[in-house]
C-alpha cells in the first residue's frame, strides 16, 4: 500500500531554514507526480510546491516563489522541500501528496489529482 512520511519539520527563527523530506513507498514513485501542501487550523489545505514526473517542470504558490525549491531522487523514492528565508506566515502542518497523474492532471494544485497524502509535518517558524 502506499506510504508518504514526511520529516524535517522543526522550529526555526524567521529568516532561517529548513528541510522538509518524504519516503514514499508502494508505488510506482518515478511515474507520479509529487507535491507539498500545507495547511493551518481553520483554513483549507493549500498547494506550496509540485513536481511533475513527466518532465520535471515545478510548480509553487506565489507565497513561496525564489524562497523554496522542491526537488525529487526517483532513485530513493524521495521527496525534498528546500524552504529558505521562512517568514511567520509559513507556520503550518506540512504534507506530502502523491498524484495520480504523471503530469499536472488537473492542474499541478488541484486536490483532484492528489490521491494519497502523508500524516504532516509540523513548521513552525516564529
Amino acid at each position: 500500500h502506499v506510504q508518504l512520511v514526511e520529516s524535517g519539520g522543526g522550529s526555526v527563527q524567521a529568516g532561517g531554514s529548513l528541510r522538509l523530506s518524504c519516503a514514499a513507498s508502494g508505488f510506482t514513485y518515478s511515474g507520479s507526480t509529487m507535491g507539498w501542501f500545507r495547511q493551518t487550523p481553520g483554513k483549507e489545505r493549500e498547494g506550496v510546491a509540485t513536481i511533475n514526473a513527466d518532465d520535471g517542470n515545478t510548480a509553487y504558490a506565489d507565497s513561496v516563489k525564489g524562497r523554496f525549491t522542491i526537488s525529487r531522487d526517483n532513485a530513493k523514492k524521495r521527496l525534498f522541500l528546500d524552504m529558505n528565508s521562512l517568514k511567520p506566515e509559513d507556520t503550518a502542518m506540512y504534507y506530502c501528496a502523491q498524484s495520480r497523474y504523471s503530469g499536472w492532471g488537473y492542474g499541478p494544485f488541484s486536490t483532484k489529482s492528489f490521491v494519497s497524502w502523508g500524516q504532516g509535518t509540523q513548521v513552525t517558524v516564529s
